[in-house]
């Protein structure tokens, strides 16, 4: 079986090191969209480096190391073929507010594989640590097509009931054009993300944007929209990928405060030009 769960859980961990300047952080936050308008103060928080301030999301790319979806690809007991896997969802827990700058250690691991009949799903999980203790901890759900039936743990569901009632708030944020290419120079090279012919091989009439960025996005629509743009606010993030978004395109961002508990945000993001095509689901800020 090209997925042997008992030897992937058993693995040792794979440590290194991660460094990130004030550049990186920078330019992470161009890759999202931020600087729009640019003398606009709450922008300049994210474009100044006097002003800067780290949103939660970088944390996905901090180091410019391969995502978890690769990552977790090369760890033993797992063999996989590239063409079938699926990054599926993302968490991020917050432990305190990153840092503009700093080095880290990593720590990857596979914290579980789940047998979903059809497809195999990896947690990949990352815990970064710096000298003053835990900065953060990532999970990334992958989906990998045609591995599951073996009989083993489907795990928990990450379907959420619908957010009830209208939303609180409603954002629309435009994709541009160029936005693939700029997000990728914070570490993900993947060609279904700039190649037009590759992208054509995969299925896609054209590029499509990562799902990494559109979760940055939404996360700073969040923060400043209901948060009062204070980044420090953020304890966790977590989403389902529900579809693509294509360069160029409209995210149209639905906001609930504090359904189901206190100190959460409900979210859900869809492409506004394509009858509200679901883009991320079941997503929700957990904040102060």
């Amino acid at each position: 079986m090209p997925i042997d769960a008992v030897k992937a859980l058993a693995a040792e961990p794979r440590t290194g090191e991660i460094s990130w300047g004030v550049k990186d952080v920078l330019l992470y936050h161009l890759g999202i969209g931020a600087g729009t308008p640019a003398t606009d103060p709450g922008e300049l928080r994210y474009t100044l480096e006097s002003r800067l301030h780290v949103l939660p999301s970088f944390a996905t790319v901090a180091g410019a190391g391969a995502p978890g979806v690769i990552g977790s690809l090369s760890m033993p007991g797992v063999e996989v073929d590239l063409a079938r896997v699926l990054h599926g969802g993302q968490s991020l827990t917050l432990h305190r507010p990153l840092p503009v700058e700093g080095t880290a250690t990593a720590t990857h691991r596979i914290a579980a594989v789940y047998d979903k009949g059809k497809a195999a799903v990896l947690v990949m999980r990352t815990d970064v640590t710096d000298a003053d203790g835990p900065l953060w901890t990532n999970d990334a759900q992958i989906y990998v097509r045609g591995e599951g039936g073996w009989g083993g743990d489907r795990g928990p569901s990450v379907r959420r009931e619908a957010p009830a009632g209208e939303p609180d708030r409603v954002v629309e944020r435009t994709v541009r054009e160029d936005q693939a290419l700029l997000y990728r120079l914070s570490g993900d090279w993947n060609p279904l993300h700039a190649d037009p012919e590759f992208a054509a091989r995969a299925g896609f009439e054209r590029p499509i944007l990562h799902g990494l960025c559109t979760y940055g996005m939404t996360l700073k629509a969040v923060v400043d929209t209901l948060l009062g743009g204070d980044v420090g606010r953020v304890r966790a993030y977590a989403t389902r990928f529900a579809g693509v978004v294509y360069p160029g395109e409209t995210l149209r961002i639905r906001m609930w405060r504090g359904v189901g508990r206190d100190g959460e945000v409900r979210v859900a993001v869809s492409a506004a030009e394509r009858d509200d095509a679901p883009v991320l689901a079941d997503t929700v800020v957990a904040h102060s």
